[in-house]
């Protein structure tokens, strides 16, 4: 076999790879919430652990599914995905996906505080 037709099924088997492998709009959305949770328990700083996850099992977490479901975007491009936040009319870009992994930017970070910043004062 020739050089260049190795190289062909190399690149084919690898989009193959990705585009079964790419990972699914509940997982990009598992991982944000997660990741949300954090977040919020971090900005509270209360002192009792215990009361903050009660809190969130009630109220909360109807509250970051309900905001992811209606913020988050998943841009699928096959070969890897692109997960945004839209908040007051701008779409940004807080992470990416491919190969059944999921990479959040440390914007999201900074979003999150944006967002929760805004919440606070109101």
């Amino acid at each position: 076999m020739s050089k260049k037709r190795i190289f062909a099924f190399t690149v084919i088997a690898f989009m193959l790879i990705c585009i079964l492998t790419n990972p699914s709009k509940e997982k990009f959305e598992e991982v944000i919430a997660n990741k949300t949770t954090a977040i919020i328990k971090k900005q509270l700083e209360y002192e009792d652990q215990d009361a903050i996850t009660l809190a969130m099992s009630l109220f909360g977490n109807k509250i970051v599914d309900r905001f992811i479901e209606n913020n988050i975007i998943v841009e699928n491009y096959y070969l890897f995905s692109i997960v945004k936040i839209k908040w007051e009319g701008q779409e940004t870009p807080i992470g990416g996906g491919a190969i059944k992994t999921v990479w959040l930017s440390p914007e999201i970070d900074k979003k999150t505080d944006e967002i929760i910043s805004v919440l606070k004062s109101l």
